[in-house]
């Protein structure tokens, strides 16, 4: 133990020695540092002595000065921070005896009423001031955080006690989902659960997570996406479903990429992935609204997106020429694209077909180049095994992906529902799999019996809820949003 612990240990000793437990369960706060604001609006000092205003709050310590006779700190709660005015006369010798024993970082209760020092600073006078918590650690030196990132990240709970910024970006969050949840149910959709571990791995091109079921002696894949499920409701007559949850997906960690994280998927029978774009358009400008107040949300160190619909809807091809330089005939040809990709240092696996290798140049090319909402549509069909083909085009599907601040925020199509071309397309993946293609699809015999009974003709959407925050927040990196993300495990 270092030398700060230590001493908070000695003094959590003293006050415990004076019949005090440092780690009580009987204060119950009445009120928060909010609502002892909004009570107390702009009344002056003289009015306040008056008339008072009662207030119990509990909270930490953040700043203390602590003097003989009367000290000064700052309490703060989930609602904000208000400071506590601690007089010897106020609490009596024994409690001011007890309180001079705290220290910043802990968990106080207090009772009394509002006033207004000298300054105007609104505060609340302490006629109670108890421990309720002993933080046996210190909070870090720089009141304004902690500055090693990863620690923040491992050490989320100090992270979220020293940075307000941090806090706001998780409110925002809550904000979203909680958006999110009302849209789609006032629109008639029901949200539903789907298992975790799978049989069988789909739903996504992704490597999954293996585990093993001691029980039923069989392997099990953490999901890679609710897709498969949610479709096989459809079959079953819930027309309109949506589920807000996990994933997995056994890829390397980036800026825009953690091994688990939150997707809402939703899907509506008797829709197009044209319906869905409109929808989409209403449902982020409208959570935009709902949680930041502006359509104009903040980029980077100085940009600005513009989410005021409508968002442009570009062809994937189209884009591709115009971005890569391509001909028309460059973009159908294999040697063309892979020469491409080969002078920018991009490997491109022999097992690749023209429509891999086209979604690849798109990736390099476009994608990152695309700030404000853009819907890029017409996928190849390679690279989209469970959509619709286009019915003037059978090389494409009617798919769109939406790319805002040059991320890919929502995935959305046309649903196949011929079982025929399911079964056809699933064998594709199982040959690109033994090409090599770690991320293929395998065979989903019993999707293909749900398939079989006949599933309406729909639509359905994945969106990235945490590249969704990344977005309304101007975070640049996926850890900033997620409360717990992924780390090495921490040395010894």
């Amino acid at each position: 133990m270092n030398e700060h612990i230590r001493n908070r240990l000695a003094r959590l000793d003293r006050i415990e020695e004076a019949g005090v437990s440092g780690y009580p369960n009987d204060f119950t706060p009445e009120h928060t540092t909010e609502e002892l604001r909004a009570a107390a609006g702009d009344t002056e000092a003289e009015a306040l002595q008056a008339e008072p205003v009662p207030g119990v709050i509990a909270g930490r310590i953040m700043t203390l000065r602590v003097m003989g006779k009367a000290s000064f700190f700052h309490l703060k709660d989930r609602a904000g921070t208000l400071q506590v005015f601690v007089r010897r006369d106020a609490v009596g010798e024994a409690e001011y005896g007890i309180f001079k024993k705290f220290e910043v970082g802990d968990i106080v209760g207090v009772r009394g009423a509002l006033m207004r020092t000298r300054t105007g600073e609104l505060s609340l006078a302490a006629t109670e001031v108890r421990i309720l918590s002993k933080a046996i650690r210190p909070l870090p030196e720089k009141f304004h955080g902690l500055q090693d990132v990863e620690a923040r990240y491992r050490q989320r709970y100090v992270d979220l006690i020293v940075n307000d910024d941090v806090r706001e970006v998780f409110r925002v969050r809550a904000g979203v989902i909680k958006h999110i949840r009302q849209t789609l149910d006032e629109r008639g959709f029901m949200e539903v659960e789907t298992p975790m571990m799978h049989p069988v791995p789909g739903g996504a091109a992704a490597r999954p997570f293996i585990t093993h079921h001691n029980a039923l002696d069989i392997d099990l894949y953490l999901r890679i996406a609710p897709e498969l499920y949610l479709k096989r409701l459809l079959v079953g007559g819930m027309e309109r479903v949506y589920e807000i949850n996990r994933n997995f997906r056994n890829e390397g960690l980036s800026p825009r990429h953690n091994p688990e994280f939150t997707m809402l998927e939703f899907y509506q029978a008797y829709a197009t992935y044209e319906d869905l774009m409109d929808f989409t358009e209403a449902l982020i400008t409208g959570l935009a609204q709902s949680v930041l107040g502006t359509l104009q949300v903040p980029f980077g160190e100085d940009g600005i997106l513009d989410l005021s619909p409508p968002w442009p809807r570009l062809d994937l091809r189209d884009a591709v020429r115009e971005a890569a330089g391509l001909s028309a005939d460059a973009i159908e040809d294999p040697a063309a694209l892979r020469a491409w990709l080969k002078a920018r240092d991009v490997d491109a696996p022999a097992g690749w077909g023209p429509g891999k290798l086209l979604a690849e140049v798109y990736d390099v090319a476009v994608e990152p180049t695309l700030v404000n909402p853009t819907f890029i549509i017409h996928h190849p069909v390679e690279i989209s095994p469970l959509a619709r083909r286009n019915g003037d085009d059978p090389s494409i599907t009617d798919r769109f992906e939406l790319i805002i601040g040059g991320r890919e925020i929502a995935n959305a199509f046309s649903e196949l529902n011929d079982p025929r071309d399911q079964r056809a397309r699933f064998e594709a993946q199982i040959a690109a799999k033994a090409a090599g293609d770690d991320e293929a699809h395998g065979m989903d015999t019993d999707f293909l019996r749900a398939l079989e009974y006949g599933m309406p003709p729909a639509a359905g959407e994945g969106i990235g809820i945490d590249r969704l925050v990344m977005l309304l927040t101007n975070r640049q990196h996926i850890k900033e949003v997620i409360l717990f993300p992924l780390l090495r495990p921490e040395a010894e």
